[in-house]
């Protein structure tokens, strides 16, 4: 293929496109290690479903394009859909300063769907997993909130909020629109790393079963011991972990998944979490083909995928978009970083869309299943400066 054929201008109109000037900031990710902070594009990555994902950064590369050879970006959820990814013109050294003060939240929000509406697909989907003929094992259900404010929100105020909890990686990726409209923003702060890759050092820490945390050190003590001890989330983890280390076999070696989960805490959930590390067979093998390979986990989607799939497509009211998708970077070597999209909000104008969701199995309860996402709506909720009373209408 041509070069022109991997290349398009950043004003080129390429499904709503992205259009960010040398110095506006389109893309941020917070690490343990590393703050990425990336300023206008320069180019975009032709957009495609994931299986093609590694054919298609090979050849942007292998043009041997000018600027920083880096792509960043966000992956949506249903792997057939089109990413966005794009070299950003330049990377900036520090974290913007400012922004942590949260404003009081001017505005409404409607629940979509409603909880009882929701309690009632949790309700269809365990009747299909208690069906002896189905393979279905697990199946992530969804809702969002959406909420309208009286002001624009600020996605990278938002995320440096979001940020100030040390147990998430906030991050921030410019997302395709209609030039007529405000920017759209994925805004979130997630727990958990899909993948990454750092020479022949593959990493991965899957999260899956979760428990609300408490201001009460005691009440939070137990609802730790109360996970850890619980047979229906281990299961649910379990799947996660089995799925992973299978996608990454064919890849890897020396694939190390510790037997138990361990405890992995943000400032409002507890989950289980297993860290996983490997060794690639093949030193040339890129962070595109592992993405490709492992997206999406049981940890959003659920086992068997394509069962999962169909059952999210059915009991789900809007396709999900960019949640529960990934959002990182990737460079010429084949080293790179990616996050579940969890935790995270569409932000446009003074919208936003916010998304939780839990994963069912054999022995979830509808009404469990609606508070642990009105849980997990909370960092997000706080961020926006959402009152408590606020948050709980038509939430839980």
């Amino acid at each position: 293929m041509s070069e022109a054929q991997y290349f398009s201008s950043a004003n080129e109109d390429m499904f709503g496109g992205i259009a960010l000037d040398e110095a506006a900031p389109g893309f941020l990710l917070r690490t343990g290690t590393r703050t990425l902070d990336a300023r206008g594009c320069q180019a975009m990555l032709p957009a495609g479903g994931t299986a093609t994902l590694h054919e298609r950064v090979n050849a942007f590369f292998n043009a041997a394009p000018a600027g920083l050879p880096l792509l960043v970006g966000a992956l949506p959820f249903d792997p057939t859909g089109w990413d966005v990814l794009y070299q950003p013109v330049s990377l900036m050294n520090a974290l913007p300063s400012g922004g942590h003060s949260t404003p009081a939240f001017v505005g409404d929000i409607r629940s979509e769907p409603a909880p009882d509406a929701y309690a009632r697909a949790v309700e269809h989907a365990l009747d299909t997993l208690n069906n002896p003929y189905t393979p279905l094992r697990k199946v992530v259900l969804a809702r969002s909130l959406h909420v309208n404010a009286t002001a624009p929100i600020d996605p990278h105020a938002l995320a440096l909020r979001l940020g100030q909890d040390a147990g998430v990686a906030p991050f921030v990726a410019a997302l395709p629109g209609d030039p007529r409209r405000p920017p759209a923003w994925l805004v979130g702060a997630s727990p958990e790393l899909l993948v990454s890759r750092q020479g022949l050092r593959v990493c991965s820490h899957p999260l899956a079963g979760s428990a609300r945390r408490s201001a009460d050190p005691v009440e939070d003590a137990a609802a730790a011991e109360a996970l850890l001890g619980s047979a229906k989330d281990h299961d649910e983890h379990r799947y996660v972990v089995e799925a992973i280390v299978e996608a990454l076999t064919p890849w890897c070696s020396d694939i190390r998944a510790p037997k138990a989960p361990e405890l992995h805490s943000t400032a409002s959930m507890w989950h289980l979490g297993t860290r996983i590390e490997a060794t690639l067979r093949d030193p040339t093998t890129p962070v595109a083909a592992l993405v490709a390979a492992l997206h999406p986990t049981p940890a959003v989607c659920g086992t068997p995928r394509d069962d999962a799939m169909y059952s999210i497509r059915r009991l789900e009211p809007n396709p999900r978009g960019f949640y529960a998708g990934a959002v990182g970077w990737m460079d010429a070597d084949g080293d790179g970083e990616w996050y579940v999209a969890i935790r995270c909000a569409r932000v446009q104008g003074a919208q936003a869309q916010v998304f939780a969701g839990a994963g069912i199995v054999t022995g979830s309860q509808p009404e469990f299943e609606v508070a642990e996402t009105a849980a997990k709506f909370t960092a997000m909720l706080s961020a926006l400066g959402v009152g408590h009373a606020a948050s709980t209408e038509n939430v839980s």
